[in-house]
């Protein structure tokens, strides 16, 4: 079967989105499919790949989004494919998967990022002369109004909350299928060499409880909330505590809220890597106190690598954690005793080892081979559907 793939930038390192698609390429690729995907970015050419590099010269984000999607839907209009799967939004798709979430819902938390009334008023204007998003607002209303409309895959029961309040979409047309990650068969020897080579870069002892942040964007996976938490913990308790926040993007403000808080000698902020796994094996516990996550890879790798996790209800991905037994879900990032009182619980070395156990055996029912799997089947039975008319 030969499938469009329609995805605007597909570089690993811009986020989970973008490194979940390259993964399941893999998967879809290995199943015997043929993948035309339709980009913005310029891509390696790949055995059973063929890529169409939509450039535009608009000097604006919108310009080029608009241009892009206009691009696509000319191209497709005459590709020889069986279906249409965009994650992107794309009025030719079939298959939409917003692997971000809903435009609509991205906004909204955004907007909730914003603690004062007069914060939430300013972001709201702000929103109005965002072209890009407003473009994207756009697209993805004109998509999912569409009758007949695409099979939409959400991700997380999270994302199908969004399709039914956002735009009442028929329940029919919704396809729950659960992100996945590929699985972590690390040797064990790897993984204390791991431990050993991260800790001693970063000066931290191998005794020391080392909390795990990765984020690309701080503000809205709530590093600032976990600098406060840590802030509580320095002052409450006599732990060894140390914390590495991983993943790209200024920290210059950040380091100073940290050391405003008298926990700069705590934290320290990596910058992206390549070898995320190894900052899994090196740590004792992730958090990730998100005010928005359709389903975040971060906490799905790191559970399949037997971390345990603090997250929130505004990421997917809690639905995999029984609360208190593979995990710990608060109900707000806005929670920071409570994401404290978590930390100091997993303090406890028997305390997290088993509950890192149970996350790793939970983990495994997020497997990227299943999902993609699951896709393929709608492939097909959009390839019988259009055969039968």
């Amino acid at each position: 079967m030969n499938v469009a793939l329609v995805i605007e930038r597909t570089e690993p390192w811009r986020g989970g989105a973008e490194t979940s698609t390259q993964q399941f390429m893999q998967h879809v690729l290995s199943m015997g499919h043929q993948v035309e995907i339709f980009t913005r970015s310029r891509l390696s050419p790949a055995p059973g790949i063929k890529v169409h590099t939509l450039s535009s010269p608009a000097r604006t984000r919108a310009g080029r989004t608009a241009s892009f999607s206009r691009a696509v839907d000319r191209r497709l209009a005459d590709a020889d494919v069986d279906v249409v799967h965009a994650i992107s939004p794309c009025l030719r798709a079939d298959i939409y998967e917003p692997r971000g979430g809903t435009v609509v819902e991205t906004i909204a938390r955004n907007l909730a990022l914003r603690r004062s009334g007069p914060g939430r008023s300013l972001k709201r204007l702000a929103n109005r002369f965002n072209f890009r998003q407003r473009l994207m607002l756009d697209l993805e209303r004109r998509l999912l109004l569409r009758r007949p409309g695409p099979i939409v895959v959400a991700i997380s029961d999270y994302v199908v909350r969004q399709l039914r309040t956002h735009y009442n979409f028929p329940e029919s047309q919704i396809a729950r299928i659960f992100n996945g990650v590929d699985p972590d068969n690390t040797e064990e020897a790897r993984r204390a060499h791991n431990r050993r080579e991260i800790r001693g870069l970063y000066g931290i002892g191998q005794d020391d409880l080392l909390v795990l942040v990765v984020a690309h964007n701080f503000k809205l996976k709530g590093v600032p909330r976990w600098i406060e938490a840590l802030r509580r913990l320095a002052r409450g308790t006599t732990l060894h505590l140390r914390s590495l926040v991983v993943g790209r993007g200024s920290p210059v403000r950040w380091q100073r809220l940290a050391a405003a808080a008298g926990v700069g000698d705590r934290i320290q902020f990596t910058g992206p890597t390549r070898r995320i796994a190894a900052f899994y094996h090196a740590a004792d516990v992730l958090v990730h106190p998100t005010y928005y996550d359709p389903c975040s890879r971060v906490v799905l790798e790191s559970m399949v690598a037997g971390l345990p996790c603090v997250t929130t209800r505004y990421d997917g991905a809690s639905e995999m954690m029984e609360n208190g037994v593979s995990g710990f879900v608060l109900d707000s990032p806005e929670e920071v005793d409570e994401l404290a009182r978590r930390v100091q619980q997993l303090a406890d070395r028997e305390v997290r080892l088993e509950m890192g156990r149970r996350a790793a055996r939970a983990g495994q029912q997020a497997s990227m081979r299943r999902h993609a799997e699951q896709i393929a089947a709608l492939y097909e039975q959009i390839a019988e559907r259009r055969a039968a008319v």
